[in-house]
């Protein structure tokens, strides 16, 4: 059976939990302390940063972008890049988004600073980066909404990568109960049909040891 080496509340990560997950992927889910540098992780994965899958005949890809266009290229039956090439083009467009922008405005901002700074050992978190991530997440979350008001699904009439991108780095981000639902209720209710796929129980089932998720957290009605 094929591996994820992952952590629980990385975007990237869950982005191909979940993509395993729709493509119904059976895989070995190994959590990997990225901070303690393990030379047996490093010799797969140089960078030494997660995801990676590593396939059972020992193949071995990392990144989230190479992961997820390597398994839809493996199995296109249940399409996660569907459409036209300018349709894929915009799924691309906000993948990208999702894991550059949304990431270093607000993903690392919360996470980053409430979570990954315990577990790497380097500091108390920084309430003005904490702040700053608060703010950015209300313009992310209007952005959200606005294309949810205008499309079927975020990049179009079709569920993509890009939903899944999106819903990964959010997913992170309500854990802590820090996404402000109320003020984007388009938005509240995309993630909500996204959350209640069943692609999605895996993530719902997380739990972080010393760091318990907000209580709405798994409600899918929430």
């Amino acid at each position: 059976m094929r591996t994820l080496y992952h952590l629980a509340l990385s975007p990237q990560s869950r982005l191909i939990r979940l993509v395993l997950g729709e493509k119904r992927m059976e895989v070995h889910l190994r959590a990997e302390p990225v901070w303690e540098r393990r030379d047996e992780f490093l010799a797969i994965n140089p960078a030494g940063e997660v995801p990676v899958l590593v396939e059972d005949d020992g193949s071995t890809i990392a990144g989230s972008q190479a992961i997820a266009e390597y398994l839809e290229e493996c199995d296109d039956t249940i399409p996660l890049l569907p459409g036209t090439i300018a349709d894929r083009a915009e799924i691309r467009r906000l993948v990208s988004w999702f894991d550059r922008k949304f990431d270093r405005e607000v993903t690392d901002l919360l996470v980053g600073e409430k979570v990954m700074k315990r577990f790497l050992g380097i500091g108390e978190p920084s309430s003005s980066a904490i702040r700053a991530g608060h703010a950015n997440l209300q313009i992310h979350l209007a952005y959200i909404a606005w294309l949810a008001e205008r499309r079927t699904w975020l990049a179009g009439d079709k569920f993509s990568l890009a939903d899944l991108a999106a819903a990964a780095h959010l997913s992170c981000v309500d854990y802590l109960g820090d996404v402000p639902w109320d003020h984007a209720p388009e938005a509240k209710e995309w993630y909500a049909r996204v959350k209640s796929r069943p692609a999605f129980r895996s993530l719902l089932a997380d739990a972080v040891p010393g760091l318990r998720p907000v209580g709405h957290y798994a409600d899918l009605d929430f």
